[in-house]
């Protein structure tokens, strides 16, 4: 009987891909994120499915596009993929797939995907996700990262309607009927999820704000400091 890895195991396995100090500031998103992860991975009614995999890289991509250096960015997502034994590029190319065909299609024939995106040219990834999740077969786990990656979705179509709280929980609650998904938890795991959006982007601005004013202070000791040095010289020369 194989044994079912621990939230320790993942994390063990997590700092075996990626061995430098993660930046307090985003600490927290990544450890939350990595646990989610876990969590599904070990839920025997889980399956990946493109929608998800564009939810983790959404939601990575939104929390971490200032993370510094750009290397360790890329590190760090590629080490909590392979910390639950999942390959990184497949959630980069279903991210890919995905958003490039929102790119093409309108926010009518999301709603209406049984019948307008199944002989769409390119759309059959899609289609095939919506289909067997919709399928009364599939025990489909439902997770805030799929909500996330519909969310992704329907930015991508249409960014007006997304912003929009009335008419973003109208679709929410037209495609989630028919995909049989659980429509409070789906519109309450989205205002959460745009909610700490907004905090981690007020944290940002404030850290920003921080190392600003920390770099004029340095660089005012400095210019005190030549300044001091030019007096000194001054008077030595007088």
């Amino acid at each position: 009987m194989n044994k079912v890895r621990t939230v320790s195991d993942t994390k063990q396995n997590f700092y075996t891909h990626h061995t430098r100090p993660i930046n307090s500031i985003y600490r927290r998103v990544v450890e939350e994120l990595m646990v989610e992860m876990h969590l599904l991975s070990v839920n025997v009614n889980f399956g990946y499915d493109p929608i998800y995999g564009l939810g983790v890289a959404s939601s990575y991509e939104r929390f971490m596009s200032s993370y510094k250096p750009e290397a360790d960015r890329v590190s760090i997502f590629e080490a909590l993929c392979r910390a639950v034994e999942t390959d990184p590029q497949q959630y980069h190319q279903d991210a890919a797939t995905l958003l490039g065909l929102a790119e093409k299609i309108s926010l009518d024939q999301l709603l209406n995907w049984t019948s307008s995106l199944g002989s769409y040219d390119g759309a059959q990834p899609l289609y095939n996700a919506l289909n067997a999740i919709a399928s009364p077969e599939r025990k489909f786990k439902y997770s805030r990262l799929f909500a996330i990656g519909l969310y992704a979705l329907i930015e991508k179509i249409s960014p007006a309607t997304a912003q929009d709280h009335k008419k973003l929980n109208e679709v929410l609650q037209s495609l989630g009927e028919g995909l049989r998904l659980p429509i409070d938890k789906l519109q309450k795991d989205l205002e959460l999820y745009q909610g700490n959006l907004e905090k981690m982007e007020q944290a940002k601005r404030v850290l920003q704000d921080a190392l600003e004013a920390d770099r004029k202070k340095r660089l005012k000791r400095a210019l005190e400091k030549t300044q001091g040095a030019e007096s000194s010289e001054n008077a030595q020369g007088a």
